[in-house]
C-alpha cells in the first residue's frame, strides 16, 4: 500500500480576538494623540501585548466598519460620532 504525499501548504492559523481585546485596540486609537500611527507603534502603546495576526484581524474589521483609514504611511482614526454632523448629512443637498 503505497501513502500519499500531501503537497498543500499548511494553512496560517487565525487568532480570533476577542471583544475585549477588540475594545482594547479601539480605545488605544480613539486615545492617541498623533494623526497618523504604524502598526509598530500601535502594538508599544497597547495595555497588553496582542498577537500580531490577531491584531491584522481586528484593524481589517475596523477598515471595514469604517472606524480607521489605512495608508501607506499607517493608520489614523475617522470614526465620527457627532450627532449633528449625521443629521446634516443625512438631511443635506447632494451637489
Amino acid at each position: 500500500m503505497t501513502q500519499l504525499k500531501k503537497t498543500e501548504k499548511p494553512e496560517r492559523q487565525v487568532h480570533w480576538p476577542t471583544l475585549n481585546t477588540v475594545i482594547m485596540v479601539e480605545e488605544t486609537l480613539k486615545k492617541m494623540n498623533e494623526s497618523i500611527i504604524s502598526i509598530a507603534e500601535l502594538k508599544r502603546k497597547l495595555p497588553r501585548q496582542v498577537n500580531h495576526i490577531t491584531l491584522m484581524v481586528i484593524l481589517e474589521y475596523l477598515e471595514r466598519s469604517n472606524k480607521i483609514a489605512v495608508t501607506l504611511k499607517g493608520l489614523t482614526w475617522i470614526e465620527n460620532n457627532n450627532l449633528n454632523l449625521k443629521r446634516t448629512i443625512i438631511q443635506g443637498m447632494e451637489l
